[in-house]
């Protein structure tokens, strides 16, 4: 009876080993976070790339910039592919967060976009202008704007201008600082709103044929606010975040870039 118990536990115990062996076998999961569009857009492409290679890529959208750095660093996700290097360093700075970049993916062209006012010469005296309130993408902004002519900043401000920087305002322009999400629905109350890309796009709005003004592919915004794919510091090597990378920068994804967003949205590779 004994021997037949025994022989009985072992077979159990055979069993659960090869179950587990088999559910380990399927394809590795790889969680990313992103925000819609165009993020998660590009993302769906590089899912199939990554399937072939044996990898299943698990999209979670987010409509902030806040939370896929914090799920990021709560280990909720793998990677995440929504921001700027400027940005994912105030962030780390601000929330004792330790993320890093492993790719450049993509860059998505700051534009002035008309509200009230639709032409920057119709600018009147006091207009009010809508800014992203986060610390890098309004700096960014308010450059757009000083390549214009519209203020002069301090130089020493650079990336870090606020509108205390302005040091000329002819038009004695008013700046309302809304959040980067809000900033297309803020165009019906404002005279021009500066508003990031993705949202833009988010929003039916294309820099390349809305905009009274945007970033130039070859200004030093395009480098430096090129979108990044993100990761927990320790984690740079790991082989499925590297085949991610891998997948975001192939020429499936850039033609897919080039075709889909039309100069919206422009690869960094």
């Amino acid at each position: 009876m004994k021997k037949t118990l025994s022989l009985l536990l072992v077979l159990i115990l055979a069993f659960t080993l090869l179950a587990g062996c088999g559910a380990s076998s399927g394809p590795k999961k790889i969680v990313v976070g992103a925000t819609p569009v165009p993020h998660a857009e590009i993302l769906a492409v590089a899912k199939e790339i990554l399937k072939e290679k044996g990898y299943e890529l698990e999209i979670k959208e987010f409509t902030d910039y806040i939370q896929p750095n914090l799920s990021l660093q709560s280990k909720d996700l793998d990677a995440n592919f929504f921001q700027h290097t400027p940005y994912l360093n105030d962030f780390n700075a601000e929330q004792k967060t330790d993320l890093v970049p492993i790719a450049s993916i993509h860059y998505e062209p700051l534009g002035v976009y008309p509200g009230k006012t639709k032409s920057l010469d119709g600018l009147k005296d006091g207009a009010q202008v809508a800014i992203p309130n986060d610390t890098t993408n309004e700096a960014r902004a308010l450059l757009l704007l000083e390549t214009q002519g519209l203020i002069k900043l301090d130089p020493n401000a650079g990336f870090k201008a606020t509108p205390k920087d302005i040091v000329e305002n002819p038009k004695n322009l008013k700046f309302v600082e809304i959040e980067a999400a809000q900033l297309v629905r803020s165009l019906q109350d404002v005279d021009i709103a500066v508003i990031n890309g993705n949202y833009a796009i988010q929003g039916g709005l294309n820099a390349m044929t809305d905009a009274l003004a945007r970033e130039e592919k070859d200004s030093a915004a395009a480098t430096t606010y090129a979108n990044i794919l993100v990761v927990r510091r320790g984690d740079e090597n790991r082989e499925d975040l590297k085949a991610l990378a891998e997948a975001l920068r192939s020429e499936e994804v850039k033609k897919f870039i080039e075709e889909k967003y039309e100069g919206a949205v422009v690869p960094m590779f």
